[in-house]
């Protein structure tokens, strides 16, 4: 195969001169007809690839056969074997990379080059995401550079442009995307489609606006994020051909929305576990119609157990047949996202695949990008770009508080409180008897009430949100992190407010991050300097900062998985039930803001 350094030095070197062609880099000039010379058997390959068992992800056969790679696409399956490299992979399975159909790289932490570093050798070569988080700090300008960086790597990053940016006016945040600024995006060749339209209570009631933007993509991808919506509410949604929805929790909601049309992203990331409850709706009748992605997934999780190939282990595991499950996550979503070129293994295809030694224990033994070599046995063999951490243009724009304005004010007999529902995204509602003195909630570590509070940080309009959660277990201390869906605003909870003000105070300091504190003290702390979302530094230092993070927070007695994960979506105002923004309480349902009784 020749020495790995250079097969990733090639990438790099091919990726300069490449163009975009809806979101994934591709060749200048592809020599066509040296390609078709190849298919004949006229011309030796670049690589052939032999004795292989090739799955074949149109109709679920596995084949014994070469495959023949001609400037980085495959020229042909079959009985070849003049090239001007042979690999031999002896019998081992031959698949095409993964594509995860909707991913938010935000999410892990990592900027983008060290995204590709983490995926791209556990077989992620592609995947769809809206950069939505980047979008409502940084704007548009943020999202070209995240863009130019994803071109210097061998991952193919296909852009939905953000529908929500901000997701609802109960928030604050830092940009806004109409319909100009979308059209704008429509016509970048990156962009594939609009991405996942979270004001779900906009198209149902016919907002002008909301509707406007989804005018503005006619025949393209629409992504849905339709939570809870069911019958004619459903309907509505569906009308302007909205087509897939990955917020689905329950069996029933799932099967209604495959009757109606959608295509169901079945999602299992580091907060958001919907695998088990869904996976009995993909049947023969149904299995093209679904896809299995990640959404949200940190760097930590990544590391340590996988992405997308992580997914299709405990797919698995659940009973979902090896090819079948390959097929949700390579033809399904090029299918749906019409992504020329890539799912298979097969004539005219980029020779983006995955070497496997055993499809139910999913692992990529190799991973070939356009043909070369860019991953070996979850090692990258390639660098991430030195643009990957150019700073993205945000600051952190707070206006100066105390201590005291932390202070929960609210007069009625029973105050709302956001429950966390284990292993999902959504809380609930429930209602505790105000134990207040003179009107001023505070923590209960009895009744797992701890406080939380949501500081805007974007235009220094002194936003400060405040609230109960239930269910972290947190017995003292607080955490703090920058990284709120959608806003990303600083989301903090803690047991004591002069810690909660620590918390907070740190990750100003830091220009965005992770906190940790306890007895007044900062005892873990992650920066973020990148729009306050992403690291600049390694994946390998992410991960074991994160160790050291979530280590404390298991000390101050919290109990859930992923807890800063969990934390980023209690400001998520498009999920129910009960959230917090920098505004306040949100009844999601309702699409309102909840007036405290006093102030």
């Amino acid at each position: 195969m020749g020495n790995p350094d250079r097969s990733a030095t090639a990438v790099q070197s091919i990726k300069t001169n490449r163009r975009l062609n809806g979101g994934s880099g591709r060749v200048k000039r592809l020599d066509l007809a040296g390609l078709i010379k190849v298919a004949r058997g006229d011309a030796p390959a670049d690589l052939v690839i032999k004795n292989a068992r090739v799955v074949n992800t149109f109709t679920g056969e596995i084949e014994h056969a070469n495959v023949a790679i001609h400037q980085g696409k495959i020229a042909g399956v079959g009985d070849y074997t003049e090239g001007k490299r042979v690999l031999d992979i002896g019998g081992r399975y031959l698949t095409p990379g993964l594509i995860d159909g909707h991913f938010h790289l935000e999410s892990s932490y990592l900027n983008v080059g060290e995204y590709a570093r983490a995926v791209v050798p556990r077989g992620v070569l592609a995947g769809v995401s809206d950069l939505h988080e980047i979008a409502n700090v940084c704007g548009v300008p943020g999202l070209k550079q995240a863009m130019r960086v994803a071109r210097q790597m061998p991952l193919d990053l296909f852009l939905t442009a953000p529908s929500c940016v901000p997701a609802t006016e109960m928030e604050t945040s830092a940009h806004r995307l109409g319909r100009g600024e979308l059209s704008q995006l429509r016509r970048m060749k990156s962009v594939i489609g609009l991405g996942e339209f979270m004001d779900f209570p906009g198209v149902i009631s016919g907002d002008k606006a909301a509707l406007g933007k989804l005018e503005a993509f006619p025949g393209m991808a629409k992504e849905g994020h339709a939570p809870g919506v069911r019958g004619r509410d459903l309907n509505a949604y569906l009308a302007p051909l909205i087509g897939s929805d990955h917020e689905t929790v329950e069996y029933a909601e799932g099967l209604e929305k495959l009757r109606r049309g959608m295509h169901l992203m079945i999602r299992e990331g580091s907060a958001e576990k919907n695998l088990e409850a869904l996976l009995p709706l993909v049947t023969d009748a149904t299995w093209h119609r679904c896809m299995l992605v990640v959404d949200d997934r940190n760097a930590r999780d990544i590391y340590y157990d996988g992405d997308l190939d992580a997914v299709i282990r405990k797919a698995v595991r659940l009973g979902l047949n090896p090819i079948r499950a390959l097929q949700m996550t390579t033809m399904v979503p090029a299918t749906y996202f019409r992504l020329e070129g890539l799912g298979a293994v097969a004539p005219g295809y980029w020779a983006n695949l995955l070497v496997v030694d055993d499809l139910a224990d999913f692992k990529a033994e190799s991973v070939f990008y356009h043909g070369r070599l860019v991953g070996r046995r979850g090692r990258a063999l390639f660098n991430a770009s030195p643009a990957a951490t150019q700073p993205m243009r945000s600051a952190m724009s707070i206006k100066p508080f105390a201590v005291k304005d932390l202070a929960f004010h609210w007069t009625d007999p029973t105050v709302p409180v956001m429950e966390i529902v284990p292993g999902q995204i959504t809380t609930k509602w429930v209602t505790e008897p105000n134990t207040s003195t003179d009107g001023v909630v505070m923590s209960d570590t009895s009744r797992d009430l701890v406080k939380a509070v949501v500081v805007e940080r974007h235009k220094a309009t002194g936003n400060i949100g405040k609230g109960l959660v239930r269910g972290l277990g947190l017995k003292k201390g607080a955490l703090a992190t920058s990284v709120a869906h959608d806003s990303h605003n600083i989301v903090a909870v803690g047991v004591e407010d002069s810690d909660i003000f620590v918390a907070v105070t740190e990750v100003e300091a830091n220009g965005g991050g992770l906190a940790v504190v306890e007895d007044g003290c900062v005892v873990a702390s992650m920066p973020l300097p990148l729009a306050g979302l992403l690291s600049d530094m390694t994946l390998e230092k992410v991960v074991k900062a994160l160790e050291e993070l979530d280590d404390k927070v298991e000390k101050l007695g919290c109990r859930v998985d992923s807890p800063f994960s969990l934390l980023s979506f209690l400001a998520l105002p498009v999920v129910p039930e009960l959230k917090l923004t920098d505004k306040g309480l949100v009844d999601v349902e309702m699409a309102r803001l909840l007036e405290p009784a006093s102030a």
